[in-house]
Parts: structure tokens; sequence; C-alpha cells
């Protein structure tokens, strides 16, 4: 049995972010995932401190505003994504470095509806920890969920088949907040394995832009989180211009790539809106097919 590692930093506030949206913005919102508060239960042990995570600084609700939209944004556009995959007869869809995604968990019926696979991927530490809070929860791991332990610095790609995912059939492949703690020869290689699925396939990663390619007034704030990044001893390795990722997924074999600039999700899914709440473009989506 592995050893509980629970969950890295980054996902913990990736999941605090997609609650705050509910807690802190007005609605029509752009998902609603309080699932992944829940299993991070970050106040476990203060019983006078109820919603005490609010006060993180990480948590700022003025200076994390287009962070907090951006990470909802990527998080709705992956799901629709996966839905509308789901609907033309994919029937696997694998995230990788899952951490606390909870689309299994919040979109259960439309998985079982589309006869859909999911299959997370993450370190053994993490997986263990996931599936006892599932269990404690009541969520369980239901026969169409398989909770993957992997080494990504081995054999990952072979365990993941050993575990059931077939690389033969078409599948969706998430890769959220990911790349900018790989060098870009690890994101090659895991560009390539995904680029060999079956046709039809689908590849949608994010990706961190360079620091001056982002809004003037978001600089200093992923300078904060590339200083935090780097203390924690997760550093950010890497950092693209749209072109040079698109360069990448091209070279490693995917047929058609396209770029999902912020400007974009802000169309999809923040028109109408009074309170200004918009998504930076310090993070953004690249879509690559087989």
């Amino acid at each position: 049995m592995p050893t509980e590692t629970g969950p890295d930093h980054t996902a913990v506030r990736t999941a605090l972010w997609r609650a705050l949206h509910l807690r802190a913005d007005a609605p029509p919102y752009v998902i609603e995932d309080e699932v992944g508060l829940r299993l991070a239960e970050p106040d476990a042990g203060a019983a006078d401190t109820a919603d005490g995570w609010r006060a993180r600084p990480d948590m700022d609700v003025e200076a994390t505003r287009r962070t907090r939209a951006s990470i909802v944004a990527r998080a709705r556009f992956v799901e629709d994504l996966v839905v509308a995959q789901a609907g033309r007869g994919v029937d696997q869809y694998l995230v990788l470095g899952a951490g606390l995604d909870t689309f299994a968990q919040r979109r259960a019926a439309d998985a079982v509806a589309a006869g859909l696979r999911v299959f997370e991927a993450d370190r053994a530490g993490a997986v263990a920890w996931k599936r006892r809070r599932l269990t404690e929860l009541g969520y369980g791991v239901p026969d169409w969920l398989t909770l993957v332990p992997v080494d990504f610095e081995g054999d990952w790609w072979g365990q993941l088949v050993a575990a059931g995912f077939d690389p033969r059939r078409p599948a969706v492949v998430a890769s959220a907040g990911v790349t900018m703690y790989l060098t870009e020869d690890a994101v090659a290689a895991t560009f390539r394995h995904i680029a060999r699925l079956a046709p039809g396939s689908t590849l949608v990663t994010t990706f961190l832009r360079p620091i001056e390619d982002v809004e003037p007034d978001q600089q200093e704030q992923l300078r904060v989180a590339q200083r935090g990044a780097r203390a924690s001893g997760t550093p950010f390795l890497s950092f693209y211009a749209p072109e040079r990722l698109a360069a990448l997924a091209r070279e490693a074999g995917f047929r058609e790539t396209r770029h999902v600039p912020a400007e974009e999700l802000a169309d999809r899914y923040f028109t109408g809106r009074t309170d200004g709440l918009r998504p930076s473009r310090g993070e953004e989506l690249l879509v690559a097919r087989t």
C-alpha cells in the first residue's frame, strides 16, 4: 500500500480557487465545484475557523480575481470538450496530474450516459490519499473511474496501459496546470506519447505565457506565483509563446493544433457580466488532435 502524501500545494490552491468563485463572485458561475474543497478539507481540526482557508494570502479576493477566472474558465473549457467528444463516441478520458480534479464526482451522470471510462493519473501517494478521501466522503470509486498511481519519471505510459487505458481507442487527454513544471524535453516526450493515440484523440493542455506577454497589471501576480513555486520546491520550468507550444505538438505528430486565448474564454464564459471578472492571458490553452 503506497504511503499517503496528499495532494501538492498547487492542486489544493486550484481547488480552493474553484470554491472561492462560488463564495466571492456573483452568478452566473462559470463552474460550480466545491467537491475539491471538501476533499482538501483545509480547515480540518479547527472547528472554530469555518472557512478559515479564505484568510490565506493566496485567496485574496481582489488580488486573485483574474487568476481565479482563468482557473474556472480552463476547468469549464476542458469539461465542455470532454462532454462534446463523448457525445461523438469517444469513450476514454485521461487526466494527467489529476490532483483534486472532480469531473468524475460532479459529472457522473454524463460519464455513465456516454459510457465514458475516466482515468486519473497521479503520484502514488496522492492517489492513495484521494482514494481514501473519496471513500470517506461517500463518493467511492465507481468501476468506470480508475485512479492510476504512476511514476512520472519512469514508465508512466506503461503503467496507464496496465491499468486498462487502451491507446488503440480514441481518447481525450487533459493536462491542466502541468507544463510549467516540466522541461521542454519532458513536454515534447509527453506530446509524442499522446500523438500516437488512435485517430480522433484530443489533447487539451494549459501553458504559461512568458511574463512579458501577460497584461501589465497581472505581471506581478505571476512573479509572486513564480517565487512561491520556487520556494515550495516545484519551480516553474517552462513558459511558452503559443506558436512555440503548437510547433512542439506538430513536431510530436499531432495533425491539428489550436490555440485557445484568454479572449476566447472571456467571450465563451464571461460575456454579459457586470463585475468585470475576466481570465488573464497568463495561462492559456492548446488543443491538439491526432
